[in-house]
């Protein structure tokens, strides 16, 4: 058993579940899954091996993780809840395109510093943040650079008004 189902286990027992083959399948996948999933995205993975799970039990199991400690949930303002790796994994924060959806992760000790100073400030006890920026990356600000390069070279066309005399 990997650390990871044992720290599962040890939660859904503290909650009065039990192991069942469908939790064990669920985490499973989701532990081999890299980058961001929605619940989405998850249960097709789930249902392409067992199709007999359900989008509930895939949504509880999604909570269960996330209260183990072993998933964190994201939001990237696409209206969805997204879930990455939280387990011994190192925090980061996350930029987002706009226009093509990318997700760049980075992490800042300077902004970390800053975040814990503004908390200090305030007299606030941070327990957890995120952040998230959102803007255009560099591949879609060259395409649209590209793309009016491409309307410059273009003939200006404008249709005269119509008059109509009555």
């Amino acid at each position: 058993m990997t650390e990871e189902q044992e720290v599962f286990l040890k939660h859904i027992q503290k909650q009065g579940l039990k192991r069942t083959a469908q939790r064990d399948l669920i985490l499973d996948v989701f532990l081999r899954t890299e980058g961001h999933v929605s619940g989405e995205d998850l249960y097709r993975l789930v249902r392409e091996q067992d199709p007999t799970v359900g989008q509930t039990t895939v949504y509880r199991t999604l909570r269960l993780l996330t209260e183990a400690g072993l998933a964190r949930e994201v939001r990237f303002g696409d209206g969805r809840a997204h879930y990455e790796h939280n387990y011994k994994h190192d925090h980061h924060d996350h930029m987002i395109c706009k226009e093509c959806g990318k997700i760049i992760e980075f992490y800042s000790r300077e902004l970390e510093a800053i975040q814990d100073a503004m908390a200090a400030k305030h007299k606030f006890e941070l327990t957890s943040h995120l952040l998230r920026m959102i803007g255009v990356c560099a591949d879609c600000r060259r395409a649209g650079r590209e793309k009016k390069s491409d309307d410059a070279n273009q003939p200006k066309v404008r249709a005269a008004a119509r008059h109509t005399h009555s």
